[in-house]
């Protein structure tokens, strides 16, 4: 199993599903491949945002940097999922049709899909917006990991 996580930068949202899918995945000895990527190389070869990190302490960011999405990936992944529905639309676009089933939001993983489909950006926002990111995100990717586990 191959998963790409996205946002807009690759420098807040996906590279904290990235770090949290890769430990949850880890400790479960879940065998998969994860990366995440941005529908914008404004960050290309950035780390990823300090708060970010520090709002998800406990899970190791080493070896993910901002990267933009290649065509290539659509073909490569076998699940890539939005943190948001902007950058969902933009993955249909640009993925070509025989692919169009592995684009999924993130949250579709959430118990509260309904009330919250989308991972806010925490951008321009203070701790807090990333705090929250970090709990929607890990309960997600928890609820995802035991998906791909039952399909195993």
């Amino acid at each position: 199993m191959k998963i790409l996580f996205v946002c807009l930068g690759n420098i807040c949202r996906s590279p904290t599903a990235h770090a949290i899918f890769r430990q949850l995945a880890a400790d479960n000895n879940f065998v998969c491949e994860v990366e995440s990527a941005g529908t914008s190389a404004s960050h290309k070869g950035a780390p990823p945002d300090p708060r970010s990190i520090k709002a998800a302490v406990d899970v190791s960011f080493k070896g993910i940097y901002s990267r933009p999405v290649q065509n290539d990936d659509f073909g490569y992944y076998d699940l890539i999922l939005a943190m948001d529905l902007e950058n969902m639309a933009a993955l249909k676009r640009r993925c070509p049709a025989e692919h169009q089933h592995k684009l999924k939001l993130l949250m579709s993983y959430h118990a509260e899909f309904a009330n919250q489909p989308e991972v806010p950006d925490p951008y321009y926002g203070g701790t807090r917006g990333f705090e929250l990111v970090r709990q929607l995100i890990e309960q997600a990717c928890e609820q995802l990991l035991a998906e791909l586990q039952q399909r195993r």
